[in-house]
């Protein structure tokens, strides 16, 4: 019952939280019917946007595509979700390409019972009483949420910061490190701050780059 308590906000909307397993689901795509199950074993990136055939969705589906390649090279998933149907999907995608040129590589859910959405806490009815929110939803290879990302329906979502995160949260979960504001792959991480005293008055002696005993960096 706390949990409960805990995962709702003051609209009545579920949230998932950070560090659970994400929100399990079967849901009908334009790639057939898909289960979160399916992508265990590797990185996902679920997004959801307002509406197919609308401006900021579309521009947001070409840049989506433009990434595809590098997140297959970080072993990550793409897919996509929507109240729309599984008919809109495939005329929309089809009309990307069309007029654009750009092939939507990755699958789209159609939500229309807003199963989905409800679980992930992508409707807000404060910016849309039927549409999703702009989401991103990061899932790591076990299944759990690492990262959540809301955008409002006016404002397009950031890809370079898209994949900037799964960078840090591979490096981190690889090195048992944290990154810094703004961290690129190459620059220096944050070595986990010492737990005793001791261990305090040792840190600025190791080697690392330090601005004192709690905040040290270091190359990898």
């Amino acid at each position: 019952m706390e949990k409960e308590l805990e995962e709702k906000n003051v609209d009545g909307v579920t949230l998932p939280l950070l560090g659970d397993p994400a929100p399990d689901f079967e849901a009908d795509t334009t790639f057939g019917k898909l289960r979160l199950a399916d992508f265990r074993g590797s990185w996902l990136v679920l997004f959801s946007h307002p509406a197919d055939f609308t401006p900021v969705c579309t521009t947001e589906f070409i840049a989506f595509a433009e990434i595809y390649d590098e997140l297959k090279k970080r072993n990550t998933e793409l897919l996509g979700l929507s109240v729309d149907s599984v008919s809109s999907h495939i005329a929309w995608v089809r009309n990307i390409e069309e007029k654009v040129g750009v092939k939507i590589p990755f699958p789209v859910i159609a939500d229309l019972s807003k199963e989905v959405a409800t679980k992930y806490g992508m409707l807000h009815p404060r910016q849309s009483k039927t549409a999703t929110v702009r989401c991103v939803f990061i899932i790591d290879p076990d299944g759990i949420l690492r990262a959540m990302l809301y955008y409002p329906l006016t404002n397009g979502r950031n890809m370079d910061e898209i994949l900037r995160m799964i960078d840090a949260f591979q490096t981190s979960d690889e090195h048992k490190v944290a990154t810094p504001a703004n961290w690129r792959p190459g620059d220096e991480v944050v070595v986990p701050p010492p737990s005793t005293q001791e261990m305090a008055e040792e840190r600025t002696k190791e080697g690392y780059e330090c601005v004192d005993w709690y905040l040290c960096k270091k190359k990898l």
